[in-house]
């Protein structure tokens, strides 16, 4: 199985269409955010993996999320958030998995949420968080 995209959206929604064939909306696609208040302040950013499997594979496996500071999926210390969900999946088609991480954030800086599929090779997706944005 593999990944087909992860990213952080602000709404996610499964609609039909002739076919049958499912349509993904996403909205608000997103790489960072104002902070919602001064830090420190935890946000809850969801986080939708699409995930393919091929017509040759079993269909059951592991969504795995780690939330860490760095690049690197096995930096030491402890990571900021961990997600595991496990999931079965028609072989030859598509499923989704969405995780919320409860991010806390002492400092506006980078996060990284580090996605795989069992042991499977890592997926990075950055989330920036940025200072508020003052009122108008």
């Amino acid at each position: 199985m593999q990944i087909v995209a992860a990213l952080f959206v602000e709404n996610f929604e499964i609609t039909e269409a002739p076919g049958p064939a499912a349509r993904i909306n996403l909205t608000g696609a997103m790489f960072s955010m104002a902070s919602p208040a001064p830090v420190p302040v935890t946000v809850s950013p969801h986080l939708v993996g699409l995930i393919y499997c091929p017509p040759s594979e079993a269909g059951n496996g592991v969504f795995e999320v780690v939330f860490r500071r760095g690049l690197d999926p096995d930096e030491e210390g402890d990571p900021v958030a961990r997600n595991v969900s496990p999931f079965t999946v028609e072989p030859g088609k598509f499923t989704y998995r969405l995780v919320r991480g409860e991010l806390e954030f002492t400092e506006y800086n980078q996060v990284f949420a580090h996605c795989r599929i069992n042991q499977g090779p890592w997926h990075v997706v950055p989330f920036t968080l940025l200072p508020p944005v003052p009122e108008a």
